[in-house]
């Protein structure tokens, strides 16, 4: 099988992460919860999985590396401690659902910064207009569905000098850019562990220095208190924690942190620009790619005609490539595309693919636009 579809699951990860899950199944209780070796050696590993990513994302005290259930889960505990109902909160045009639906079932008023695909400047403009009176900020990153790269430095510029607190939505850029909590000063930055960390899934991480809690209960800590803990991790992790999920999660942020970002953005682009140069040659195709390769990352989003993006991917997945195709969750980013109706067919890249998983992709769309 050829798989392109990393930004929703990486499929091939390090030999350790497996590795790591299955030993901490056979060998791990849960941490906090005694202190015989299994529950010591779950705290330990724990431990370890925070200054690690600690490191990784430029956080000065590890405690505030919140294992989630995904980046879902994250982004719900920043934006329910920040928002509330009626209050205006500015968004990007080019938000997943895992931002807009906690923000719509909230009744906070949203404010859509609308921006030209692919185009930084317009998106400060497009912020600098609509900030006036927000409360709240959240931006993602990098588009899930076009691999476009937000100016993300300067929107955090902009929140810190209007006093505006400002999330992040790093699920498609963490593992990949170069991101220093402590220099963008957000509050909260939510990521997967299942994408581009190379974890299992059912992991997450929510970069946070404080939060009110989604859900209440066991910590191993303060046991006699009837409320939550008032520090943290322990205040936003309640109940058991996914110790082989954050055992694997560990060794992908080790073969991240050993790699280095900038040498995985490197060959992702590379491989995206062999793609572009690829579909470009094909009959048929309408490619959504940046002019300056700086703003995408490893994600590239393309049609064939008008043929259904769902048919394109069948038709590949019958020749054993695995796309994504539809609206990505992110009606938003379809819509500014001009896509919603369609939707795309989307290749994403992992630092395990090579050239050719990419021309074998591109055979196939060659065969199916000839077809179709």
């Amino acid at each position: 099988m050829i798989y392109l579809d990393s930004a929703a699951t990486t499929l091939q990860k390090p030999r350790g992460v497996a590795e790591a899950a299955a030993r901490a199944i056979r060998t791990m209780a849960s941490p906090g919860r005694g202190g015989h070796g299994a529950a010591m050696l779950a705290a330990d590993t724990a431990y370890n999985c925070r200054e690690a990513a600690a490191r990784l994302f430029g956080v000065k005290n590890p405690e505030s590396i919140i294992f989630t259930l995904n980046a879902t889960h994250a982004l719900n505990i920043a934006i329910k401690t920040l928002a509330r109902p009626g209050s205006k909160v500015v968004i990007s045009s080019f938000e997943h659902n895992s931002v807009l639906r906690p923000l719509y079932s909230m009744g906070a008023r949203i404010f859509v910064a609308p921006s030209k695909l692919f185009d930084p400047e317009d998106t400060l403009r497009a912020f600098e207009m609509r900030l006036g009176g927000a409360e709240l900020v959240v931006v993602n990153h990098t588009s899930n569905v076009f691999g476009y790269i937000l100016p993300i430095h300067e929107i955090a510029a902009m929140c810190r000098s209007s006093g505006i607190p400002f999330i992040i939505d790093a699920s498609q850029s963490a593992g990949i850019l170069d991101i220093n909590y402590t220099e963008l000063g957000a509050d909260f930055v939510a990521m997967p562990g299942h994408k581009s960390l190379y974890g299992p899934q059912g992991t997450g991480i929510l970069i946070a220095k404080y939060g009110s809690s989604l859900i209440e209960g066991g910590t191993g800590s303060n046991s006699k208190l009837p409320e939550m803990p008032d520090f943290l991790p322990d205040r936003l992790e309640a109940g058991t924690h996914n110790m082989p999920g954050i055992a694997g999660l560990a060794e992908g942020i080790k073969f991240v942190s050993s790699v280095g970002t900038s040498k995985i953005l490197a060959h992702g682009r590379e491989l995206i620009a062999a793609a572009a140069d690829g579909l470009r040659q094909i009959g048929g195709v309408r490619l959504y790619e940046a002019d300056n390769p700086e703003h995408q990352a490893g994600v590239m989003s393309f049609n064939i005609r008008n043929v259904p993006s769902e048919q394109i991917a069948s038709e590949l997945w019958a020749r054993n490539i695995a796309v994504r195709a539809g609206m990505h969750c992110s009606p938003l980013a379809h819509r500014t595309a001009g896509t919603l109706e369609q939707g795309t067919v989307r290749i994403s890249v992992s630092a395990f693919n090579t050239k050719k998983d990419i021309y074998g992709m591109l055979r196939a769309v060659g065969e199916i636009s000839r077809k179709v």
